[in-house]
């Protein structure tokens, strides 16, 4: 969430900012809504200091011994005049709040300008897309026609028949890599990058989503559990990792916080249908390995870099050709101020596919969490920086495994980084 205070300051320049993100900021309605708070307030206040002189007023009359009956009548309509007013000011600062919590975050000046992943800058490439000589074949097949002790290494129908479009079945050699992928990726976030490795519920309540800009704005993308309490499955672990924070004021040694996390996630797609509707790249449920730091305001531009090379380590060490990007403003994210896109290489496609979003919030889910930190040389709480990245999605990392690793025989090589993790296996058959 946005600062009220500047945005009652700073309207006209803050819309110039999110007309980056194709975002127009209602100047004049905003206008209107704080002229009437204004209008409203100031009433309130006339009302609560003609209140408070009828009190003094009552005071002096029964110690002149004077009939205060006629003050206590105005004072009984002074007080439901104020209560009026009062309500009418919770309501418009509630539609002013509504209003903010779908107001995206303002993008940093270095996003570049555009409307699309087309006019997102290219940051850097690492590795080459391998060259066949014989016939790719895309994840889907490759899939089928591994060995898997009974039906196909990947079994959409199977999934389709127990749940429906959007998920699958993964058994023998493909679900071991799918495992072993998990699980080399926690292990170099915690050996090498120093992450605290953090398991939290697959379940969270609605305040935990508006936290992280989940909610309001993107309700038809979240799975929502029936009953009583209001809850739901987790779109990624972003959202109960970061709002660990919420509602706290660390302490600056507590700073900077660094976790990682290892959850499936549970996504709609309701902006997605007729999209990658083929085979694991767009599915309702998936797993990720998540990182998020949370960071002191003036070194959130640092860790980003530093994050992002987290996530970029693990597609080197699989020996995966990919290439960053910085996103565009039309591209960048709600709450994002500044995201990475780490696109690996799918000799399918013959394209690069984003794997891994790196970015920085800085103090946007901070403020609608309220999760802040002590600064020793104030003395005073101010809000922290989060960011977040993917470190990596793992279906995805194994689509890419599958179509980048494949032979003519239409096996597929296992990365020399992954084989301890599978007990030496260097080729699934």
């Amino acid at each position: 969430m946005l600062d009220p205070r500047r945005i009652r300051s700073e309207a006209e320049t803050l819309a110039g900012k999110l007309a980056k993100k194709k975002f127009t900021l209602d100047v004049a309605y905003l206008g209107d809504l704080d002229a009437r708070r204004k209008e409203i307030q100031l009433a309130a206040e006339a009302l609560q200091n003609e209140r408070n002189s009828r009190s003094k007023e009552i005071g002096k009359a029964k110690q002149e011994g004077r009939d205060v009956s006629e003050i206590l009548r105005t004072m009984s309509d002074l007080k439901s005049r104020l209560e009026e007013s009062q309500r009418q000011l919770q309501v418009l600062q509630d539609e002013f709040r509504d209003y903010l919590l779908g107001v995206p975050n303002v993008p940093a000046d270095e996003v570049p300008e555009g409307d699309g992943e087309a006019a997102n800058r290219l940051e850097s490439e690492w590795g080459h897309p391998p060259q066949f000589d014989f016939p790719v074949k895309d994840h889907v097949e490759i899939g089928a026609g591994l060995a898997a002790g009974t039906g196909e290494a990947l079994d959409f129908a199977a999934a389709s028949r127990m749940t429906g479009a959007r998920f699958v079945v993964m058994q023998g050699p493909v679900a071991r890599l799918h495992r072993a992928l998990g699980q080399f990726m926690l292990d170099l976030h915690i050996r090498e990058h120093g992450y605290t490795e953090i398991n939290v519920p697959f379940i969270v309540n609605a305040d935990s989503l508006v936290g992280t800009g989940q909610l309001p704005k993107f309700a038809e993308d979240q799975f929502k559990l029936q009953g009583k309490q209001d809850f739901y499955l987790i779109p990624t672990a972003e959202v109960p990792v970061t709002n660990m924070v919420r509602d706290r004021i660390l302490d600056a040694s507590e700073l900077p916080a660094r976790w990682v996390c290892h959850t499936p996630c549970f996504r709609q797609e309701a902006g997605g249908y007729g999209v990658d509707t083929r085979g694991m790249i767009r599915q309702h449920q998936f797993e990720k390995v998540e990182l998020v730091q949370i960071t002191r305001p003036e070194d959130s531009a640092t860790a980003l870099e530093e994050l992002t090379g987290h996530a970029e380590r693990v597609l080197q060490l699989l020996e995966l050709p990919y290439r960053k990007v910085a996103l565009c403003g039309g591209d960048l994210g709600f709450s994002a101020n500044f995201t990475y896109d780490l696109e690996v290489w799918l000799p399918s496609q013959q394209c690069y596919r984003e794997i891994s979003s790196c970015s920085n919030f800085d103090e946007f889910q901070a403020r609608r969490m309220q999760a802040r930190w002590r600064n020793p040389a104030s003395g005073k709480p101010e809000f922290v920086h989060t960011l977040n990245g993917s470190g990596l999605a793992i279906g995805r990392t194994l689509v890419a495994i599958l179509e980048n690793c494949q032979d003519a025989e239409g096996g597929v090589g296992v990365p020399r980084a992954l084989r301890p993790y599978m007990d030496g296996v260097e080729r699934l058959e």
